[in-house]
């Protein structure tokens, strides 16, 4: 990378923890579009597997004595069947429509947190399976699978602290399905991606400190607006790139 690369995606990384610091997700959906605009997928997907795996280890020392483990637990299979064919897709198909399906996916998510579309009505947990199903093939495809995941869990968990520590808890899990996959089928063997995580680790602990501060700071609903500005920013400018 070039050195403007370089300073761009370190302010990329530092923002995206920060919220993901805060809200307990959010990192991959923020970094990747933005490193989407000038750098490969098959490397920007990787690298914030690596960070985002890292971030669920720091933050899972936290939480995990919060996390509901029948919600989370819920997920997990389904999860990993859709890790596994997003994974494939990554592989195979080409670079254009994959950016084109992102922008319009996270120009969805952002619209939705935007309006702060969210029930107080808990949903039955049989919608565990379309969600994880959704979350683990995005998340292998793009690594952003958050959405689907946030979705369901925001209409199953409103206590903002379990909420929090529910998305540390399935990140995890979810990491090191990913992780394994991506080795099998050869997207982690490149030495960039894993001397570029190092480098930005400092940078990810510190803004998940500082987001950490925040976070009792801002209402729940302040912070879905926050997220939702952010990501309708990123998806636009995926679009561009996508389509010019």
């Amino acid at each position: 990378m070039e050195f403007w690369q370089y300073g761009t995606a370190a302010a990329i990384v530092l923002l995206a923890y920060f919220i993901r610091g805060i809200a307990g997700f959010g990192s991959g959906l923020i970094a990747v579009p933005l490193l989407a605009l000038f750098l490969p997928l098959t490397f920007v997907v990787p690298l914030i597997l690596l960070l985002d795996f890292t971030a669920s280890l720091v933050m899972g020392g936290v939480d995990f004595k919060h996390v509901l483990w029948k919600e989370v637990g819920a997920l997990i299979p389904f999860s990993i069947l859709g890790v596994i064919v997003g994974t494939q897709l990554l592989v195979n198909l080409p670079v254009t429509p994959m950016l084109l399906t992102l922008a319009v996916f996270i120009f969805i998510f952002a619209i939705r947190s935007l309006l702060n579309l969210k029930g107080e009505k808990p949903v039955s947990q049989w919608w565990a399976i379309p969600a994880a199903l959704t979350g683990g093939t995005i998340g292998g495809l793009f690594g952003t699978g958050g959405p689907p995941y946030v979705i369901y869990l925001n209409h199953r968990i409103h206590d903002k602290t379990q909420l929090r520590a529910a998305f540390s808890a399935l990140f995890f899990i979810e990491g090191a399905s990913r992780i394994i996959t991506f080795f099998v089928a050869g997207l982690l063997l490149a030495q960039t991606i894993w001397w570029n995580s190092l480098g930005a680790l400092p940078l990810m602990l510190g803004a998940l400190y500082l987001g950490g501060r925040v976070h009792t700071g801002l209402s729940h609903a302040q912070m879905t607006r926050l997220i939702g500005v952010l990501l309708l920013l990123a998806s636009l400018s995926l679009l561009v790139k996508a389509l010019y």
